[in-house]
């Protein structure tokens, strides 16, 4: 005897997979496109940190309010996983030129770039949260349908900008605490390369 499921429950199954699928090939790319744009595997590394933050932010989100794990609220992470990530490279963008250009110690410039980068780490996060605060709220006609989305994304960035304030600039000076100061470009052209060649064009 074989039983065949019918109606949207199949259908309902592949959406689901083919979300986390989407969630894990969004990461892997966000890592690959971090390591090219800062052409180091370890700033990229501590960037993509945070989406474990982001996760347990909306999974104690979802726990909290007795939401399910559906379309909404994978399509809420997502969101709040880009919004995290674009905060921290703000944050690591701004240590990182610390370091290089004033030649600060590691430790002060993950303390300079939380410091310089905290107004607009958090207005974009308070921002975003008061923007689905009435989404999460599910008020009026069919607002349960579309609140799991607004409570993952307000899971997942209160808990990603604690993150980046306090795990992130940590994780930072540990894995650049051992760097050098001289830039990792291979273009000949690039004064701050090792590789430079003053008659290069």
């Amino acid at each position: 005897m074989k039983v065949f499921l019918r109606g949207q429950v199949p259908a309902l199954q592949q959406t689901i997979y083919g979300l986390q699928t989407g969630l894990l090939l969004a990461v892997v790319v966000i890592f690959l496109l971090l390591a090219a744009n800062f052409q180091s595997l370890r700033l990229a590394l501590a960037i993509t940190l945070t989406v474990p933050a982001v996760l347990s932010g909306v999974l104690l989100m979802l726990l909290a309010t007795d939401t399910t794990l559906n379309i909404q609220s994978f399509m809420g992470a997502i969101m709040a996983i880009g919004i995290a990530v674009a905060n921290s490279i703000l944050l690591i963008s701004f240590s990182e030129a610390a370091r290089l250009e004033l030649k600060v110690p590691v430790i002060a410039a993950a303390r300079k770039g939380a410091l310089g980068r905290l107004r607009a780490v958090l207005m974009t996060a308070s921002a975003m949260i008061m923007g689905m605060l009435p989404m999460a709220l599910g008020l009026g006609e069919s607002g349960e349908q579309s609140a799991p989305l607004g409570r993952a994304v307000i899971g997942g960035l209160v808990v990603a900008t604690f993150t980046t304030f306090t795990v992130l600039p940590a994780i930072y000076a540990v894995l650049q605490r051992r760097a050098g100061v001289q830039s990792p470009s291979l273009n000949p052209a690039d004064p701050e390369s090792r590789h430079y060649v003053p008659t290069a064009v």
